[in-house]
C-alpha cells in the first residue's frame, strides 16, 4: 500500500493552510519517503540533489529529478456558474510538469490510464486524499472521477520522479496515488482566496480590481508572482509556477515567478472576482475542453 504520514501541522479539509515560507516546502515530511522509494537510491537526502531546471550535465536518476519537465505548475480554478467547491476557496485543476523552456509533454503512458481513479485512491491507503479531493477538486460538469482521470492520463504520467520504477510499492495505481497526493498537499499550501482576501479583495458583484492589486496581493502571500488568468475580464484561474529539488514526492518545491510572457490574460483593470453561485453544483450548460 501507498504509505502517507499527516503531520500534525498539515491542515485539515476544513481548513486551508497559511502562507508558507518563501524559501519553498519540502514533502519529505508529509509522506514516507524511504518506504517509496527502492533500494535506498538517496531521494530523500534532497540537499545534494540537482534543481529541476536548474541542472548543467545530464541526471541519470530520473527517480530523483523531475525531467523533462521540471516546471511544475499548480493550477488552481475559480468556478462561479455553476458554484464548485466551497465559497471561501479555489478549487484544484492539476499539477502539470511542464518543459523548462515551457512546452510539454502529455498522454505519455496509456499502459498507466487507471480506470477509476477512486478506487485506486482507496485501495492505496490514500482515503483522506479523496476525500478532500471530493471538495476541492471538482469538475465543472459534475463528472469528478472523469476529470482525475484526464489529469492523471494528460499530465501525472508525464512526471518521471513518480514512474511505478521509482516506488517501491507494486499496488495498483500507486503511481497515481502519489500523484494525487502530492498535488493536495502542494494545494494546502496555496490559500489563493485567504491571500486576496488578506488584501481586502473578497468576490463581489459591487466591486472591480485592477490587475496590480491581484498580483500584488498573491506575491504578498507567497513571495512570488503567479499566472493570473480571466475571461470575459473575469477572474478564473490562477497558476503558481515551481522547479522541484528531488522528487516531487519527497523533494523541496521551490516557488518561482510565472515567466515572461506567462503572466496571465486579465487586463490592467476593471476585473470582477465574482461570487460563486448557488446554481447546482456540476450542472454547466457550456462545456468546455480540458487542460
Amino acid at each position: 500500500m501507498l504509505t502517507v504520514l499527516f503531520a500534525a501541522s498539515l491542515l485539515t479539509t476544513s481548513s486551508l493552510a497559511g502562507p508558507i515560507s518563501d524559501a519553498g516546502r519540502s514533502l519529505s515530511g508529509l509522506v514516507d519517503s524511504p518506504a517509496l522509494f527502492p533500494r535506498g537510491n538517496g531521494c530523500s537526502a534532497s540537499g545534494n540533489l540537482p534543481t529541476s531546471c536548474g541542472n548543467t550535465t545530464a541526471v541519470e536518476n530520473l527517480c530523483c529529478f523531475e525531467h523533462p519537465g521540471g516546471l511544475l505548475l499548480q493550477t488552481q480554478f475559480w468556478d462561479t456558474e455553476p458554484a464548485n467547491g466551497p465559497a471561501d476557496s479555489w478549487t484544484i485543476h492539476g499539477l502539470w510538469p511542464d518543459k523548462c523552456d515551457g512546452t510539454y509533454d502529455s498522454f505519455c503512458d496509456p499502459s498507466r490510464d487507471y480506470k477509476d481513479i477512486s478506487q485506486v485512491l482507496s485501495s492505496n491507503d490514500a482515503s483522506d486524499t479523496l476525500n478532500f479531493m471530493k471538495e476541492y477538486w471538482l469538475d465543472r460538469d459534475g463528472d469528478h472521477d472523469k476529470f482525475w482521470k484526464h489529469e492523471w492520463s494528460k499530465h501525472g504520467t508525464c512526471m518521471s520522479t513518480i514512474k511505478p520504477t521509482c516506488l517501491s510499492d507494486t499496488e495498483h495505481g500507486a503511481d497515481a496515488a502519489a500523484y494525487f497526493d502530492t498535488t493536495v498537499k502542494l494545494f494546502k499550501d496555496l490559500p489563493t482566496h485567504k491571500w486576496l482576501a488578506d488584501a481586502g479583495i473578497l468576490p463581489t458583484d459591487n466591486q472591480t480590481f485592477t490587475y496590480d492589486a491581484l498580483a500584488e496581493a498573491l506575491k504578498k502571500g507567497k513571495g512570488v508572482s503567479p499566472r493570473i488568468d480571466c475571461k470575459d475580464q473575469t477572474l478564473k484561474e490562477v497558476v503558481w509556477y515551481f522547479n522541484v529539488k528531488g522528487s516531487a514526492m519527497a523533494g523541496e518545491f521551490i516557488p518561482i515567478d510565472a515567466p515572461e510572457g506567462k503572466k496571465g490574460s486579465c487586463p490592467k483593470d476593471n476585473i470582477k472576482y465574482t461570487p460563486k453561485s448557488t446554481k447546482a453544483k456540476g450542472k454547466n450548460p457550456k462545456k468546455g475542453k480540458k487542460n
